[in-house]
């Protein structure tokens, strides 16, 4: 096994488990606050996609796909507040823009040579990324973070837990 290989089953690994947390969520559920004040999925959905297209444009520019119109805009930070179903995508959408990014994020690992990924980081990503493979690494890494809180949101709207 090669880190190339190593990197995309930790990338591919996360995908599942949010896949699966996501799976037998409405799209009103997505909009449900665990407590006051933490984020609902649908703005961490957009949060992530986001996060990981610029991040990935930083690592290989143009490699990524275009994200959906307006987009980013609604996944600011002020947008974060809102609890509104129109300011938000569908999860089919949410899925869709996800699937996408992450081919643009699987193509561009299968670029770089080793030498590559023990690069340092772009220089805005550098004060919590250190190389290049821990960009890689944090596309994975960072949907699991925030899967975590998908499960408790899970066990406040009754569902059993998954893992």
């Amino acid at each position: 096994m090669d880190s190339r290989h190593a990197l995309k089953g930790g990338i591919l690994g996360s995908q599942s488990i949010v896949e699966a947390y996501l799976g037998d969520l409405t799209d009103a559920e997505l909009l449900v606050r665990t407590v006051p004040g933490i984020n609902h999925i649908a703005w961490q959905l957009g949060h992530l996609i986001t996060a990981e297209h610029d991040m990935m444009e930083l690592v290989r520019p143009k490699s990524m796909p275009e994200l959906p119109a307006g987009f980013r805009e609604k996944h600011s930070k002020e947008a974060s507040k809102s609890d509104d179903p129109k300011a938000f995508f569908t999860k089919a959408q949410y899925l869709d823009a996800m699937k996408k990014q992450r081919a643009g994020t699987l193509a561009a690992l299968a670029t770089v040579t080793d030498a590559e990924l023990d690069q340092p980081s772009p220089e805005p990503l550098r004060g919590f990324l250190k190389t290049v493979g821990d960009v890689f690494s944090m596309q994975g890494n960072h949907w699991t973070m925030h899967a975590g809180q998908w499960a408790v949101l899970r066990r406040k709207l009754g569902r059993p837990p998954l893992f």
